[in-house]
């Protein structure tokens, strides 16, 4: 399937963002504390935009995944012990740059009793510590379901806690071994049930063979899990040997679906071809947040 002109222009732009001093200086940065990106290890389309802004994805927990998802280009292998200096590295880049908002997120660690939990939370901490008044946004994977995990993780005090469905319950069997849509939905609703002052957040991916109704469907099963915040993006096979792109969405495809999650009840929703779950993330925070209760 032929790239469409805005996948081309796009890649263009965000190389050329690449061969600037500011994003050096960042890549520069994340390489001297010996700290990884998403937007490194998944070949996110926006890297050269956030990079130059200053922006980054921190990955803890190393580089490795212990799941096999066909979408995803993080390495897949035995992952090696969690890195205890990480935390507090990342914290002291976000006080460097002195950032407002942070993500954070992992590769999917079921080698590890609490799932990372505890380095998830250790993290949020420092850098809440170490740059008072930012606002935090982990972005954990299911940990299997444990709810005690998952309460180690808000006893650190996010402000967001994300956690993508990433895609249509009728896709997970072939694109999203060891996960389950349904454990997902439940972290989401659990999350809510026990901070509901923390807003919770998630996101789904277009183009992998999904149909309108399942969409639907999707959008219905998150708001009514207690969902918040909702991100809709265009997946992009990371290599031929990835799951393939069964159809490329257009903008004006990527409006409609955005008002039909606002009308389904999300406080916030950034919908576009290349939006990503951590994208623009203060800025969809920031919308919830000036919504009444």
């Amino acid at each position: 399937m032929a790239f469409p002109k805005w996948i081309v222009d796009e890649v263009r732009r965000n190389k050329a963002d690449l061969r600037g001093s500011a994003a050096a200086g960042t890549a520069g940065e994340l390489a001297r504390r010996a700290l990884h990106t998403v937007c490194d290890e998944a070949r996110c389309p926006n890297k050269g935009r956030c990079f130059s802004e200053g922006e980054a994805t921190f990955l803890i927990l190393g580089d490795t995944c212990t799941r096999n998802c066909g979408f995803c280009a993080v390495k897949k292998a035995k992952p090696l012990p969690p890195d205890k200096g990480e935390p507090r590295r990342a914290a002291e880049l976000c006080k460097k740059w002195g950032l407002k908002y942070a993500v954070f997120t992992s590769p999917t660690r079921d080698d590890l009793p609490d799932g990372g939990a505890g380095h998830f939370a250790e993290t949020n901490r420092l850098i809440k510590e170490l740059s008072p008044g930012i606002r935090t946004e982990p972005l954990i994977p299911d940990f299997q379901g444990d709810i005690k995990a998952l309460e180690t993780v808000l006893d650190s005090n996010p402000d967001v806690l994300g956690h993508n469905l990433e895609m249509v319950s009728g896709l997970y069997a072939g694109a999203r071994a060891g996960s389950d849509y349904g454990r997902s939905l439940r972290l989401l609703s659990n999350s809510k049930k026990l901070r509901p002052d923390i807003f919770t957040k998630s996101g789904i991916m277009f183009g992998l063979g999904e149909k309108p109704e399942e969409l639907l469907r999707a959008l219905g099963d998150l708001a009514a899990h207690g969902c918040d915040l909702l991100t809709l993006g265009q997946y992009l096979a990371p290599s031929k040997s990835h799951r393939p792109v069964e159809k490329y969405y257009t903008e004006e495809e990527f409006a409609r679906w955005g008002e039909k999650a606002r009308a389904a009840g999300f406080k916030a929703v950034l919908s576009g071809p290349l939006v990503r779950s951590s994208y623009r993330a203060s800025r969809l925070y920031a919308e919830a947040a000036a919504k009444p209760l």
